[in-house]
């Protein structure tokens, strides 16, 4: 056997090599025709039901006005209800024929089944199913006494994600539907303070890229990396050490640093558009991606500069430091949404 291994470990690789430098070209051509077919044939949802997790603010609340706008039906949730009907309330102004909010908890499995029950009951159907509810936090592993209080976090992400695909997965077989899985750029990027955060969203990378296989043709999935995204997590709200969530706009400035911001808006009208046109993935920003490949072949460039930039007190962090020191503040962290609640989606 260990002869096996050791052939193996010598041929493996420059095999590997040579076959992807062969096959890469035209299996990359191939996709790009798809691609552009896709691009033609764009699904229309008009009609059609969708889905949405955590749809009270952020990117889940403009996702439910991108598909009202294109006349699909809507079943949302959250916790929030009074902003949850409000949402409700806009996405059939602009356009959805049916709106129905349904307060829910995606971290309790007893909800997702009533949520997507009353979906499948009022509607009759499913069509798209965005999973996007989550939360945030911000501590060192090493603050946290107890580190149970960080379990919401993954319960939320990852395993809010699993109940709502397990529960809406038949009904989805049924009209060759898609999900919608809102993953996070975090789950390759190593920040500092937000490691049970990127293992939750490296989590649902990996548990969508398995139902790719599990689901076969059957339901199309789009996984999604955004990068900084207009939302409530971008201006200050997380999950802090001792459990509680927290409003704390300094804290934010030290953690998105000088990163651009993008618009909820625009990174919702991309998402759909990709969702549409049956693409496996996307990032929003698309130029964040980049992120992906200095990660994969330069790691220890990402760790230097993530320690350099932030592994210092809070109040001497260098990533806020540059942004007060350029004044670009204004210009990077957009300040156009509702002031966020200290209750999560």
């Amino acid at each position: 056997m260990d002869l096996i291994h050791k052939f193996l470990n010598l041929v493996a690789p420059p095999f590997t090599f040579f076959s992807l430098m062969l096959f890469l070209p035209p299996f990359q051509a191939f996709k790009w025709f798809l691609s552009c077919l896709a691009s033609i044939f764009s699904e229309d949802v008009s009609g059609k039901v969708v889905l949405i997790t955590g749809a009270s603010s952020g990117i889940g609340e403009h996702l439910a006005y991108e598909y009202a706008k294109r006349g699909a039906c809507l079943a949302i949730c959250a916790r929030r209800v009074h902003r949850l009907q409000s949402v409700a309330e806009r996405a059939r102004d602009l356009g959805s024929p049916d709106v129905i909010s349904v307060q829910a908890d995606v971290a309790r499995v007893d909800d997702c089944r009533r949520f997507v029950n009353e979906a499948v009951n009022h509607f009759g159907r499913l069509d798209h199913v965005v999973c996007n509810a989550g939360i945030t936090h911000l501590s060192l592993l090493e603050e946290v006494d107890d580190i149970t209080h960080l379990r919401p976090v993954m319960e939320i992400n990852f395993w809010g994600s699993v109940y709502t695909t397990r529960f809406t997965a038949p009904h989805l077989r049924n009209t060759g539907g898609k999900i919608v899985a809102l993953s996070s750029s975090a789950s390759w990027l190593p920040a500092p303070r937000m490691s049970v955060y990127n293992a939750s969203k490296a989590a649902m990378a990996q548990f969508f890229e398995t139902m790719r296989i599990e689901f076969g043709s059957d339901i199309h999935i789009t996984l999604v990396t955004p990068g900084f995204i207009e939302s409530e997590l971008t201006q200050g709200k997380y999950l802090a050490k001792d459990g509680k969530l927290v409003l704390d706009q300094e804290m934010r400035d030290v953690q998105v640093g000088i990163m651009p911001v993008y618009k909820a808006e625009s990174c919702a009208k991309d998402i759909v558009n990709s969702a549409c046109r049956g693409e496996r993935y996307v990032t929003v920003p698309a130029w964040f991606g980049v992120t992906y490949l200095w990660t994969l072949f330069c790691p220890e460039l990402i760790e230097w500069a993530f320690r350099f930039l932030y592994l210092t007190s809070p109040g001497e962090s260098r990533s806020k430091k540059i942004l007060d020191l350029t004044g670009a503040k204004s210009v990077l962290h957009p300040e156009t949404l509702q002031t966020p609640e200290l209750k999560t989606d």
